[in-house]
């Protein structure tokens, strides 16, 4: 029993260990991939090139641009790199390491999430340097509707990333994805010169709902409880549908 809890205690450290040193090289080959550039650039390119409209009081471009800066990271990068590591069987040999599949799972996806936060605050700090802009009053409702919107949008890249064969699988579902939502999200085009039915089609998907709130924060609206409950179930039946559906090879 002794030599059982031994055992087991002198793995603990190991995997931290581990742990610790897959999260540097990830953070590495992050910092390298070409795609994390063109994520954060172009939401970045899209606010220096309509930031005009912020500088005359039009507070709707940040909030798009952030929601799309999210959805840039959640549909293309993180599924692309978690099918990538499937089909190259990195999962697979993980698993006779100390570095349990699993934790390759929560790192890629805590640096992602980093990633898609950086750009976020990279935009808000642009926008406020360059053009004037504020954020909302109520800071605490941005950073709840922002977290949560997150959560949502990255449970459907989840989804991706467990049923996709390869990154360029992985690849092509969020760029056949991406555009179709971002346009009913009114990420591609300003709601009040899209179809009423199409806008209304919108405001029932997760990237959506994301952008509406961040809109109302933004306005200064009261937070209307059915786009949030929206992204609430989104998150949750989306994230289950994705453990359900994961492979690790």
């Amino acid at each position: 029993m002794m030599g059982s809890a031994e055992v087991r205690m002198n793995r603990a450290p190991a995997r931290r260990s581990a742990a610790a040193q897959l999260t540097i090289t990830e953070t590495k080959l992050l910092s390298r991939d070409p795609g994390a550039f063109f994520t954060l650039v172009i939401p970045v390119f899209i606010l220096i090139a309509f930031g005009s409209s912020v500088s005359a009081g039009d507070v709707t471009l940040l909030p798009m641009t952030l929601a799309i800066s999210v959805a840039l990271v959640a549909l293309y990068l993180m599924p692309t790199a978690l099918a990538t590591y499937r089909e190259k069987g990195i999962l697979r040999r993980l698993s006779t390491t100390p570095v349990r599949p699993g934790i390759i799972l929560v790192v890629q996806l805590a640096l992602q999430v980093a990633m898609a936060w950086g750009a976020g605050i990279l935009l808000i700090l642009g926008a406020m340097v360059l053009y004037g802009a504020q954020i909302p009053a109520d800071a605490p409702a941005l950073l709840g509707v922002y977290a949560l919107g997150t959560l949502a949008v990255f449970s459907l890249g989840l989804v991706i990333a467990a049923v996709a064969p390869s990154g360029r699988a992985a690849n092509g579902i969020g760029v056949l994805l991406y555009f179709p939502l971002a346009y009913l999200a009114g990420l591609l085009q300003p709601t009040p010169l899209m179809p009423a039915t199409m806008v209304r089609i919108g405001e029932f998907t997760p990237l959506g709902a994301f952008r509406s709130v961040l809109h109302d924060v933004w306005t200064t609206q009261p937070l209307e409880p059915a786009p949030l409950v929206l992204m609430a179930a989104y998150a949750v039946v989306l994230t289950l549908v994705a453990v359900k559906l994961f492979r690790w090879e």
